[in-house]
């Protein structure tokens, strides 16, 4: 079996080279030279995100298949880019790998993020290796376009703008709890007693392991006219992303609880491990749903033309107002805090 001692950093990058085919006219030049060579489209605005994922902290593998943690590092990326209401192009891939991966290893983890760009139309245009004392460490650069009256922003909410987020949240973070669960459970069993309870849970691991950028989203405001006011994806929870467009925009929301959507799956898990779903929704993160304002006069477009899920769950006010949630029954207001994910924080 070869090693990655016995390859070297060379003969690993042509490894990888080897499997990329360039599909977008804008990537003239990939892997290969000191730099890409990217061509942005006339009258094309480009945009730039990075992401990093460090073992331990963003993902465990135990747990995590390295194809499927190929794959979520790329669609992650390619949600921020979506998030602009923009279209993504390329990406640059850097690791740090520790010596207890093997060759196999990184071609799994390879294989999901060419699987990914293979997916959502996306060419890996460089990158680097190094070797890493501290576990696995993925960093993407993801760079995107869009014509620039298309471009949405997190500052651009406005008081009476509905507030709107695609497909349900809360499922990753009970997909998570579900893996820690049976992490747990399994510790101080033998191999062949190793048997996780997974069955009629498949949908929330999926929502964790191999979470989709919402490129149809994008696709479907494209078709029907509509430029959002302002747009965000969820990655720490609907609280901190709904606050931080606030905060960009300048003003103040109401977001009814009994509009946020939760799957039943996601309800059942919550209620196996005593959560509240509603709390998951709003501090759970990594679903990667758009969260997005519209004005008013659009909302009629998203009732007449059939598209994907998309729910509105709120209005935005003066900051005045408070940035609340409207609870189920009672109506009662309480302040959004953002409890989800923050780095940093012991």
């Amino acid at each position: 079996m070869t090693q990655l001692s016995d390859l070297g950093e060379f003969g690993l990058i042509k490894r990888i080279s080897e499997a990329i085919t360039l599909q977008n006219p804008s990537s003239l030049m990939g892997i290969g030279d000191d730099c890409a060579v990217i061509a942005p489209s006339l009258g094309m605005r480009q945009v730039v995100t990075t992401d990093l994922l460090l073992e331990g902290i963003h993902f465990d593998l135990t747990y995590c298949p390295l194809k499927h943690l190929g794959y979520k590092a790329i669609a992650v990326n390619l949600s921020d880019i979506y998030a602009m209401n923009a279209t993504p192009k390329q990406v640059t891939v850097s690791i740090g790998v520790s010596n207890k991966l093997t060759l196999k290893a990184i071609d799994d983890l390879y294989n999901g993020m060419l699987l990914a760009c293979e997916r959502y139309g996306v060419d890996i245009v460089g990158g680097d290796t190094s070797t890493s004392m501290t576990g696995l460490t993925i960093s993407i650069t993801a760079i995107g376009e869009a014509l620039q009256d298309k471009l949405s922003f997190r500052s651009g909410a406005k008081p009476n703008d509905i507030v709107c987020v695609s497909g349900d949240l809360g499922a990753a973070y009970m997909g998570l709890q579900l893996l820690e669960r049976e992490k747990r459970a399994l510790a101080n069993q033998t191999e062949d007693q190793q048997q996780p309870q997974f069955d009629g849970y498949d949908y929330i691991l999926e929502r964790q392991l191999k979470p989709e950028p919402r490129a149809d989203v994008v696709e479907f405001l494209n078709k029907i006219e509509v430029v959002p006011t302002s747009m965000m994806d969820i990655s720490d929870g609907l609280s901190s992303e709904m606050l931080h467009i606030c905060e960009s925009s300048n003003c103040g929301c109401r977001i009814y609880e009994e509009k946020i959507p939760i799957d039943h799956v996601t309800r059942n898990m919550a209620e196996e491990l005593s959560i509240n779903p509603t709390i998951a929704a709003l501090n759970g993160g990594e679903d990667y749903e758009l969260l997005f304002t519209i004005n008013q006069n659009d909302y009629s477009k998203f009732q007449s033309t059939p598209g994907p899920n998309i729910f509105a769950i709120g209005y935005i006010t003066d900051k005045e107002k408070g940035r609340r949630l409207i609870t189920q029954g009672s109506n009662n207001e309480l302040d959004l805090q953002a409890q989800g994910w923050k780095a940093f924080e012991k």
